[in-house]
């Protein structure tokens, strides 16, 4: 019976959710951020008050000198508003530089925010979301989505907040200045803005495209440099290069597609704008001829008209800009919006201290997302005690390796259930269940950095003494010291200056390290040299000493060392047993171990150190 853990699964990056919401609409993930800093936001809006108030301010002014300061009094009037004009510009160039100050680095912060935030939740999305995801697309969101977001939210929201302020207030001193002049104004607005709500659609729904595009060859290009020795050994650098070349010719295309939106929005808006701006004038001409406004009020209607139509004008523009960031920000809020499948529960169940290291598994089931119709694991159960040492062998795809993703509960099952020290994984914070294991596994992670940096990875505390000591038991000081500066040594991107042996006994070390209770072998030993490998299974046999330890093997030293070996064939176990006995029931482990090991003991029989051999057997 299904136990229903996966009702809550984890959503991959959709493509296309929320695409019929409006620009802001498509901000709202960005609100939260904003809202953390409400003063400097009030800071910002009174500026832009000032701002926009010391702007209206100067139509005033021109009005008072066309109609007052040409009269024979009118030197000692012009003096006085010129001078009211300095004070004027004065507020408006200290608020103009506090609006700017306080809105961009607003805008600053909360990106940075929001970028630490969308790192954040990736490091709790469990491997499901991961498994439907480009690494390369993931890391555009945070590159280049972010940097998209903090252009527009920072000059872009600056710019329409004072235009919009600037906009309302020209339309009020229109309304002031000539009621009739403003009625033409304000019939003719509905005619500018509708046709550019509809334009800004086209532009958010191709910039999303745009972003997507820009992500795909982004993607393309981590993957290619993260493998570039194997792409120049089989010469596909030229079609490579080709490759990416139209990946970057279809983001340019998707680009290039969302700009002309924006340009036509732009140009549409221009047109509209000043030729309202053009009929108001030419109607205020009439009045002033016909006697029923003062050139001074005409002049002031104008100005303020300008005002209003340019601020409108920069509002085009700055929704466009607007859509263009809501693909970006809508794309950073699925991340924000994806949920784990794999969480801690509300409240979380303890495993016992001191740790004992049992494992059970009681007829578990799995399916992992991207293949639902293929089981990995059909019903398995089996017991581990304490300080136990269990070999899992079996042909690739047995389920060997998927036996551990269940075990640090990197997926759960459909059905059954998995134990650890007498309790269900499901309900134990992940986290903590994790600080009970150390994984070596067939393929280890280095990380750009230290070798010491490295080795700390699963306990950052560590002092160098007890690094060296770790160090020293995987068989790796000595080539550590012999680096150019030791344990200080940068072993760039994924450790590529190591070899692969070396990267595997620096992955060794930091599981002595780290010191847990279960552990848990990949094929730990598979890329060392038969020296190697015999004082690193040393170590191993050291570090196994009173662990419970599940070890995926294919070394025959490493299965005779078990104390039990499980042969999976399907996900299913159809064996077990010790290596004797196992072979002497002639079945499929029998099979796979035939040639290799026949080899092994004729070489014994003739006196000669048998050579490191494996069972036939490819890594899962």
């Amino acid at each position: 019976m299904a136990r229903g853990r996966n009702k809550t699964s984890s959503r991959g990056v959709p493509g296309g959710e929320g695409r019929g919401k409006a620009p802001l609409g498509s901000l709202k993930p960005l609100i939260p951020f904003a809202l953390v800093y409400r003063g400097r936001i009030l800071a910002a809006f009174l500026s832009l008050l000032a701002a926009s108030g010391a702007t209206l301010v100067v139509p005033i002014a021109l009005r008072r000198v066309i109609d007052h300061g040409f009269s024979p009094e009118g030197h000692s009037v012009i003096d006085a508003y010129f001078m009211a004009l300095i004070g004027v510009v004065t507020v408006l160039a200290l608020s103009s530089a506090a609006r700017y100050y306080t809105v961009v680095t607003l805008g600053e912060r909360v990106v940075a925010d929001l970028r630490s935030a969308v790192f954040a939740r990736l490091t709790i999305l469990d491997p499901a979301f991961f498994d439907r995801s480009q690494s390369g697309e993931i890391v555009s969101r945070l590159t280049a989505d972010a940097t998209q977001v903090k252009a527009v939210f920072g000059v872009s929201i600056s710019i329409l907040l004072r235009n919009a302020f600037l906009f309302v207030g020209a339309v009020v001193m229109m309304v002031i200045t000539s009621p009739k002049l403003s009625i033409l104004v304000l019939v003719a607005i509905p005619l500018i803005v509708f046709p550019l709500i509809l334009s800004g659609r086209g532009v958010r729904r191709r910039s999303r495209a745009a972003q997507d595009r820009l992500a795909d060859a982004s993607a393309y290009a981590a993957e290619a440099i993260g493998a570039i020795r194997t792409m120049q050994a089989f010469g596909m650098g030229r079609a490579t290069a080709e490759h990416f070349g139209q990946a970057s010719e279809n983001a340019y295309s998707a680009a290039r597609d969302s700009v002309k939106a924006r340009a036509l929005l732009t140009g549409v808006a221009i047109f509209l704008i000043s030729a309202s701006v053009v009929g108001v004038m030419w109607y205020g001409a009439q009045g002033v001829l016909a006697g029923t406004m003062t050139a001074g009020q005409l002049s002031q209607f104008v100005l303020y008209a300008v005002f209003g139509a340019s601020a409108l004008g920069q509002l085009s523009e700055v929704y466009g800009e607007l859509a263009q960031a809501a693909g970006a920000a809508e794309r950073l809020g699925e991340i924000l919006a994806a949920e784990p499948a794999i969480r801690a529960p509300a409240e979380p169940l303890l495993l016992p201290v001191p740790p004992r290291g049992e494992v059970a598994f009681e007829q578990v089931r799995l399916t992992y997302p991207t293949r639902p119709e293929h089981p990995s694991l059909d019903g398995i159960s089996f017991q581990v005690a304490h300080g136990e040492r269990v070999a899992l062998v079996g042909p690739s795809g047995a389920g060997k390796t998927t036996v551990l993703q269940a075990l640090l509960r990197f997926y759960d099952p459909q059905s059954g259930i998995v134990r650890v020290d007498g309790i269900d994984i499901a309900g134990v914070d992940p986290e903590s269940l994790r600080e009970r294991m150390s994984l070596v596994p067939q393929d280890p992670t280095v990380f750009s950095g230290s070798v010491m940096d490295n080795i700390r990875y699963g306990r950052p505390q560590a002092s160098e003494a007890e690094v060296h000591r770790a160090a020293e038991l995987a068989h790796a000081d000595g080539f550590v010291r012999a680096l150019p500066q030791g344990y200080a040594t940068q072993v760039g991107e994924r450790g590529v200056t190591l070899s692969g042996g070396q990267r595997q006994r620096v992955a060794i070390a930091r599981a002595i390290l780290k010191d847990a209770p279960i552990l848990l072998l990949d094929e730990a030993t598979s890329a060392l040299d038969a020296e190697s490998e015999r004082a690193v299974q040393t170590a191993l046999d050291t570090l196994m000493r009173g662990r419970t330890t599940l070890v995926i093997a294919h070394r025959l030293a490493t299965i005779r060392a078990a104390d039990r070996i499980l042969v999976l064939d399907g996900g299913k176990i159809v064996e077990t047993g010790t290596h004797e006995s196992l072979l002497a029931q002639g079945a499929l482990y029998a099979q796979l171990a035939a040639l290799q090991f026949t080899d092994a003991l004729d070489e014994t029989a003739r006196g000669k150190e048998p050579k490191a051999k494996r069972l036939a057997l490819p890594a899962e």
